[in-house]
């Protein structure tokens, strides 16, 4: 098959997985890493993983077929940053989706769920790793259910759809004042060099990364 991964962040810890993936199915497909949909020239599959661009009807008939990669159990938890939002909120788990793009975002047709669970003890690197095998799992399940001839399945129209908001560096700013054992379930799942956890105290902007010790 002929296979593009669409991933507009350079800079993002998913790329280390999506290049060994890459490598290690080179001698069965040909696969290209993209960073911006200039680059999308057509083939079988098209997969958008952490893709921040709108990846419009005229580019995805490119495609046999165009897959989004989303941290939340849809229709439960459309929008930004869903697995984030959920375990901020006291979640014990993530479920992944994978689905048909559309127009409208996080409404396409489901190929296949993953779900795994999140330790309260769990630091952003350990969800990462978590969410990101869950995700190369479902891309080969993806392969796997083209290849046999499966068909996806809508979204449930019996659930009402939840919404997230897209995260901004705000949402990652701590009260100081407030208990520290209060503020771990925060701290922990700030991205320490992309969206650190930070406090403001006299007259300073602080930062905090965690790391876990023997």
């Amino acid at each position: 098959m002929q296979i593009t991964l669409l991933c507009t962040s350079e800079s993002h810890p998913v790329n280390r997985w999506l290049r060994v993936w890459r490598e290690e199915r080179a001698d069965e497909h040909e696969i290209q890493l993209c960073r911006d949909r200039a680059e999308l020239t057509g083939g079988d599959i098209l997969f958008l993983v952490s893709c921040s661009q709108i990846i419009d009807a005229e580019v995805r008939s490119r495609y046999c077929h165009t897959l989004v990669l989303h941290a939340s159990d849809l229709p439960l938890g459309r929008g930004w940053s869903p697995h984030i939002w959920a375990l901020l909120e006291g979640a014990r788990g993530v479920t992944v989706s994978l689905l048909e793009a559309e127009d409208e975002v996080d409404t396409g047709a489901i190929w296949a769920k993953r779900s795994f669970a999140v330790a309260a003890d769990a630091l952003h690197d350990e969800v990462d790793r978590l969410l990101f095998d869950a995700e190369l799992w479902l891309m080969d399940e993806a392969l796997r259910l083209i290849a046999h001839g499966a068909q996806p399945t809508p979204q449930s129209a019996q659930i009402t759809p939840s919404y997230y908001r897209r995260r901004t560096p705000s949402d990652s700013e701590i009260d100081p004042y407030q208990p520290l054992a209060d503020l771990f379930n925060k701290i922990r799942l700030m991205d320490p060099e992309r969206y650190p956890a930070f406090f403001a105290l006299h007259g300073h902007v602080y930062t905090i990364s965690l790391k876990k010790v023997k």
